[in-house]
């Protein structure tokens, strides 16, 4: 009765209200995710200053590489425990749920052995000067020693929200986001310990988190029970684990690339002191776009059933509302960019007043098309709604990568470091054209298919 329901609900509720039930979690979710990397830099760069920012900052692409593996895992793990139960499979979802879990363990404790072991090289990789890496190498020494409790914190937390528990899993993020807030000013400040505070306070929080989710699941609250049977590794789950994780994962890694690129780029053409400024540009920037993908999270299911449902206005207008809303959120960052960005970027520092002055000016150069990107994220995000990854993964990789590494490669030659700021908002712009058509034609087609239902509607009667 209640699948029953729930299907009622996304079909004929009115989507506004449905938009905002469905996104309101997953916006929380998401600017709490985002809180970690930012707070770590807001107490760093005020505890340590903007050496320290640039050794986190420089260390960013190798955390992304971490979260590539949890999200392979634990994406790919999830899709397949929500098969499972939906088949009345509860038996195979927990032979799923061992070797997801084992997987994330397995991998990031390899990870770790592997970072440990060649973290010089991989730091000067990620564009580490010399006054930056023994910054960067004592925060990441500290992270990779932990990296075990992110995979299960974050990879298994997943699995829950499979289960139908997006609350628990949201209240998972949050405890680990909070606890992150109280040590890293006690850490850095109280007890001295600069970055490598920052990183304890990161590892420490990480692995409350990951007790949480693995008191959940070995005590009584979980529908699925971790069972000794299930941790050793079968060939054909782990195989199908690995291809549905492999979209976000290859999405995760390209980040880390373009990162890398973007981070050699500011280290030739603006020094450490570009780097510490474009991660705090960064780390504001993430801010404002995290409520859109949790906008992105709450539309899919509507504009999925819908679609299915051949209920094509109700797709349109789930589309046009989510973009309205989207671009709203945008245009209020946009505004704070523009009329207060050294406060913005003092939050981060307050006593280095050059890196002030330039964070001001890449903030107001990089986001200069901030509006428009809220359209773009919501327009990608719809072809992967009606089951056109395709369609969805050129739009995004066109904003991230296809124009973005081409623009930080080329335009500093003739720029310096302007050309790397501009190389944000040239490639916001070709992706929002990008998507600007593909949208326009498949809201036409939508219309097309609604009168044609309606005309067989007519017919019918």
């Amino acid at each position: 009765m209640k699948n029953t329901d729930h299907a009622k609900q996304l079909g004929e509720e009115k989507t506004y209200k449905l938009l905002f039930k469905f996104s309101m979690p997953a916006i929380v979710g998401m600017l709490v995710n985002a809180l970690y990397n930012v707070v770590d830099r807001i107490f760093i760069g005020n505890g340590v200053g903007s050496l320290g920012i640039a050794g986190i900052t420089v260390s960013f692409p190798f955390m992304i590489i971490l979260m590539a593996f949890g999200m392979l895992v634990g994406i790919g793990s999830t899709s397949l425990i929500s098969i499972k139960l939906g088949e009345g499979k509860r038996a195979e979802a927990e032979a799923v749920l061992g070797n997801g879990m084992v997987l994330l363990i397995g991998i990031s404790l390899c990870l770790s052995a592997l970072g440990l072991l060649f973290l010089d090289p991989v730091m000067h990789l990620l564009g580490a000067s010399a006054s930056v890496l023994p910054y960067a190498k004592e925060y990441m020494s500290i992270i990779l020693w932990g990296a075990v409790f992110q995979a299960v914190g974050f990879g298994m937390n997943n699995f829950i929200r499979a289960e139908g528990n997006p609350r628990i899993a949201m209240l998972t993020m949050l405890i680990g986001a909070v606890l992150n807030t109280i040590l890293d000013p006690l850490f850095i400040f109280v007890f001295g310990w600069g970055i490598r505070g920052a990183a304890l306070a990161t590892i420490l929080s990480q692995a409350v988190s990951a007790a949480w989710v693995l008191q959940y699941f070995l005590g009584g609250r979980s529908l699925l029970k971790i069972r000794r049977k299930n941790l050793q590794l079968k060939v054909a789950t782990v195989g199908k684990i690995l291809a549905i994780g492999s979209a976000p994962f290859a999405m995760q890694l390209a980040a880390s690339v373009v990162t890398t690129i973007l981070n050699n780029s500011l280290s030739i053409y603006g020094g450490d002191l570009a780097i510490s400024a474009m991660g705090i540009v960064n780390s504001i920037a993430m801010l404002i776009l995290m409520p859109i993908f949790g906008i992105n999270q709450g539309a899919q299911p509507i504009i999925g059933y819908n679609y299915g449902a051949q209920k094509f206005d109700r797709v349109k207008h789930t589309v046009i509302l989510a973009m309205a809303v989207a671009t709203c959120i945008v245009c209020m960052g946009f505004i704070l960019v523009m009329l207060i960005p050294q406060q913005l970027i003092a939050f981060f520092n307050r006593e280095d007043q050059e890196l002030i002055r330039l964070g001001a000016h890449a903030l107001q150069v990089f986001l200069i098309l901030l509006p428009i990107i809220g359209f773009q994220i919501v327009g990608a995000n719809y072809f992967q709604a009606v089951g056109k990854p395709k369609h969805a993964m050129f739009l995004s990789l066109s904003r991230q990568v296809i124009v973005l590494i081409p623009a930080v490669l080329v335009l500093p030659r003739f720029f310096q470091f302007d050309g790397i700021l501009m190389a944000g908002p040239v490639s916001d712009l070709v992706s929002s054209i990008l998507t600007g058509i593909f949208v326009y034609k498949e809201l036409n087609s939508l219309d097309k298919k609604q009168r044609q239902r309606y005309e067989l509607q007519m017919q019918a009667e």
